[in-house]
């Protein structure tokens, strides 16, 4: 994510809140469409701001710890979680340092000793959510960070590296670079039990204006054809972005390929037929990522870009961006990238009196192929700036949702659950099941979806409102009554791509 332009401090969160908490009070936002069953519903929980550096492991896990589950209350299903802000690790990793932003001082290993990516992973799954491992390819040193570890890639390899206005960046014109990139990633696919990889906007770096990049050297040494260096540059990152696909679903086919990238793709004026009303920043002029090609062949899984701009934005309007994006990223799974800081500072065109979370949800639901949103960033929403947290909670996101599936990955239902029952326990009405038979990861059952129907209701898997749990255990504790009630219970699997199977029917009195 883009430090300079996107990151805010908590102080300045708290006086927006107060500033639209008055102006929200006396209005209502409503949804203006029924809810839906299957949508990603992320947030991005980053290292590289620094709000971890000074914790100790005990206040690290109870923050993180409050933060998923006011997130899982407020409807959110999968956590983009930052591992890898400059070439360093939030796990124990025999390739790269431990993470300063984790401990403090690069190298350093956390005291006592904990592994925050398999702590992360066990806390989402606990909760039916999803979690993604979130790095920064290239960046493997940031303005603030002073001192380098012995063992970190700068350090042992500043050939592979060049500076950039306080940057330094792994150099994509090199194909070592992609390789050692390739290999971080496989180690984590490979040791953690992942739901996705996600990588951001940051590829060749944010032009400044009077800074050249400088890579001439690996331009004359090996231009692969190419008689224009900008092309140069697209191929590489674009070499990158289907090695790195490949590396992760040769290792796991199940784990989602998931990229960020910078809100514009072109502007009309570079790109009068392919580019966006807009004028700003370009993924494919200025940062030599060419998002569509990865989308259009399938070299991504899922692509959420940056809308962190408000509707009516003279340069880059959020209404004709996500409008954009779902005409032209339509070949993989689309979710938006939400500020969630932005939209509640910012009134409503049409209603000057409530800010603009109803005016995007809307077009989110108006838009076939938005499947879901990412929240930028987890804790603004955590700290329910703009009661931005209450109104997914109480409205957008009240009920539960499924992923979306990726039929190109897998398309087959696991089998139906067997030999569900209800046995009074000294904990209480349970509601247990044997998980289906199935060889292989298609076939295998990862978690369960419980729904609840009210005597005399029509089962109706299709409603969302009826589920009460997504869970990876095979057991659901009954919210028993007085033994007169009468509700009607069923069960599905979910696979690795939350493909779900036919339902079990189970009628209890509670």
């Amino acid at each position: 994510m883009k430090n300079r332009l996107f990151f805010r401090r908590f102080s300045v969160c708290m006086a927006i809140a107060l500033l639209l908490w008055g102006c929200n009070s006396t209005e209502t936002i409503q949804s203006t469409s029924s809810p839906a069953k299957r949508e990603f519903r992320g947030a991005w929980i980053q290292a590289v701001n620094g709000q971890f550096i000074g914790m100790s492991t005990q206040q690290m896990q109870k923050t993180l710890s409050y933060q998923l589950d006011e997130l899982w209350r407020d409807g959110v299903n999968a956590i983009i979680f930052q591992v890898r802000p400059e070439c360093d690790a939030l796990y124990p990793s025999k390739i790269e340092p431990w993470s300063r932003f984790l401990t403090g001082r690069q190298g350093m290993a956390p005291n006592p000793y904990w592994d925050p990516l398999q702590w992360m992973i066990d806390e989402c799954h606990k909760r039916g959510m999803e979690l993604h491992a979130w790095i920064n390819p290239y960046r493997a040193k940031t303005k603030t960070t002073n001192e380098l570890a012995a063992n970190h890639i700068a350090k042992k390899r500043p050939d592979l590296c060049f500076e950039y206005d306080g940057l330094y960046l792994l150099n994509p014109g090199i194909a070592e670079n992609r390789d050692y990139i390739c290999k971080v990633v496989d180690d984590i696919v490979e040791r953690y039990d992942i739901d996705g990889l996600h990588i951001d906007d940051y590829f060749y770096p944010y032009p400044v204006a009077g800074v050249p990049i400088n890579d001439d050297k690996e331009y004359q040494r090996n231009r692969k054809g190419f008689s224009n260096k900008a092309d140069w540059r697209r191929d590489n990152v674009n070499v990158f972005i289907k090695e790195l696909g490949k590396t992760i679903h040769k290792r796991k086919p199940w784990v989602k390929f998931g990229v960020s990238p910078f809100g514009i793709y072109r502007n009309q004026k570079s790109d009068p037929v392919a580019g966006s009303a807009t004028n700003g920043t370009q993924n494919y002029d200025d940062l030599y990522a060419d998002v569509l090609l990865w989308v259009n062949n399938g070299w991504i899984d899922y692509c959420v870009p940056q809308l962190y701009w408000e509707i009516g934005n003279k340069a880059a309007d959020y209404h004709t961006l996500i409008n954009w994006w779902n005409r032209h990223a339509s070949n993989r799974p689309l979710y938006i990238g939400e500020d969630v800081e932005r939209t509640v500072k910012n009134a409503d065109l049409q209603n000057p009196n409530i800010h603009q979370m109803a005016a995007k949800f809307k077009l989110h639901r108006q838009l076939p192929n938005v499947n879901g949103t990412v929240l930028w960033y987890a804790k603004a929403a955590v700290d329910n700036v703009g009661n931005y947290g209450t109104y997914l909670r109480n409205n957008y996101w009240r009920y539960k949702a499924l992923q979306p599936t990726m039929d190109f990955i897998d398309d087959k239902a696991p089998k139906k659950i067997r030999k569900m029952k209800v046995v009074n326990t000294d904990d209480g009405h349970m509601l247990f099941w044997s998980a289906p038979k199935g060889s292989g990861w298609k076939d295998k059952a990862v978690k369960y979806v419980i729904y609840r129907f009210d005597d005399g209701d029509k089962v109706n898997l299709a409603d969302p409102s009826k589920i009460v749990a997504v869970t990876a255990k095979t057991y659901y504790k009954l919210p028993y009554q007085d033994g007169t009630e009468k509700y009607t219970y069923v069960v599905t699997a979910l696979d690795r791509m939350s493909n779900e199977s036919e339902g079990v029917v189970k009628k209890v009195k509670l």
